[in-house]
């Protein structure tokens, strides 16, 4: 990667220590580093350390370099920004588009892809307020970088931890990277995301734990690299990302129908929403009732047609399947193993394996997984942040379109009407 200008916020956590980590990475890499630290990160990180880290000086007043309009210049010149730590009071500031301070001012004045790492106690993680604010910058584009979960200030622990600098670092530059690159300009992608629900009645339905965070990160992280994305939405718990084409579904049959709507012509079709296998077999047009007379409720199960080997056994030439198995082995070998024989069972090109549980997978901010080749071969592991995730999913999708000589359609090559 060409030398980058980078900013790098800080604003005022006790994890802004760990900043210097991030700062002293990134110049190591061969970056130009400009660090903007609030008054508030000052208070934990002296400004020697962080201009001897950066070896750029260091700079806090709204109104210092007037003549230069620094105010704006620094986030003009940034081919990347990204704040380490993010309290909750900075991403609210953030989400709402104030600009009080030289930061904030920074952020509003640059173009350049932005990579946030949050970092607060768990009780202002999960408030509300912040989940709302995380989702609006989501959808604008931003990348969050965690939180981890582990020990935090004091005796308390849970999710709400900074990331480690080099899972920043490498968020970052992989971000920074694909947006320069575009390596998905012209392809068309196909992501579906969120877990199907299947009713009983007007009330109640079956259905799973699957937000869409992890497909909704790689819609998100493929529009960035330039392709143009369709979004089949299933039950989403998450912002819809911006500049996708949403295609909202419920049921799997639903789901079946969109996505094979939207794969015909598509370059990649990613299978990411968590689909029910079976649906009853009828369904009550007025609330089940309980019977004092019964000990219990007997439902008959059908089973949904099974998208991903549909599309696996049709003839696809020309497009790029992407299967999901989510599974609950806990032995990395049998995992695997299931991972491969699921890979063939339904013909898809690539099969990302990861595992779910109560506290993993469904619902996290974070995920670890395998991607299975066509060969049975272990083609790469990522762990991380579901963008990070998603962002190395995609490389593996980029390396297989570029060997496969999968090129986007031109002008010549589209049909005529």
């Amino acid at each position: 990667m060409a030398p980058l200008n980078i900013v790098v916020g800080i604003t005022g956590g006790i994890a802004a220590y760990k900043a210097v980590g991030v700062i002293r990475a990134l110049v190591l890499a061969g970056h130009d580093v400009h660090v903007v630290p609030t008054e508030g990160a000052l208070r934990f990180v002296g400004r020697p350390t962080l201009e001897a880290i950066s070896r750029n000086p260091v700079h806090t007043e709204l109104y210092e370099g007037v003549a230069e309009v620094r105010h704006v210049a620094i986030g003009q010149a940034a081919d990347l920004i990204v704040i380490a730590p993010a309290t909750a009071n900075s991403i609210a500031k953030l989400a709402a588009g104030l600009a009080d301070d030289l930061l904030g001012n920074t952020v509003l004045a640059s173009e350049a892809p932005l990579v946030i790492a949050p970092a607060m106690h768990t009780e202002m993680w999960r408030n509300p307020a912040t989940r709302a604010n995380i989702e609006t910058l989501r959808a604008r584009g931003v990348t969050i970088v965690g939180p981890a979960v582990g020990q935090l200030t004091g005796a308390d622990s849970g999710p709400g931890r900074m990331e480690e600098p080099e899972v920043i670092v490498a968020a970052a530059l992989a971000r920074a990277e694909a947006s320069a690159r575009g390596d998905l300009a012209g392809r068309r992608v196909v992501v579906t995301a969120g877990g199907t629900r299947e009713p009983l009645d007007p009330v109640r339905f079956l259905g799973n734990r699957s937000s869409g965070k992890q497909g909704v990160a790689i819609a998100e992280a493929a529009r960035a690299r330039g392709a143009e994305v369709t979004l089949i939405a299933a039950n989403l718990e998450v912002i819809e990302p911006a500049g996708c084409d949403i295609r909202p579904v419920s049921t799997a049959l639903e789901l079946q129908q969109a996505v094979t709507d939207a794969a015909r012509g598509a370059d990649v079709v990613v299978m990411a929403a968590a689909v029910a296998d079976y649906r009853p077999a009828g369904v009550s047009q007025t609330k089940i009732k309980k019977d004092a007379s019964d000990d219990g409720l007997t439902l008959e199960l059908v089973r949904n047609p099974d998208i991903l080997a549909g599309l696996g056994h049709a003839p696809h030439d020309g497009t790029l399947l992407v299967g999901f198995a989510a599974e609950t082995e806990p032995d990395d070998e049998r995992l695997l193993a299931l991972g491969r024989a699921k890979r063939e069972a339904k013909g898809a090109d690539l099969l990302v394996v990861n595992r779910v549980g109560w506290n993993e997978g469904f619902a996290s901010d974070a995920n670890r997984v395998v991607v299975i080749g066509r060969s049975g071969e272990v083609v790469t592991r990522v762990h991380g942040s579901k963008m990070s995730v998603a962002e190395g999913i995609l490389d593996v999708v980029v390396s297989e379109l570029t060997t496969a000589r999968h090129d986007p359609p031109t002008k010549e090559d589209e049909p005529t009407t």
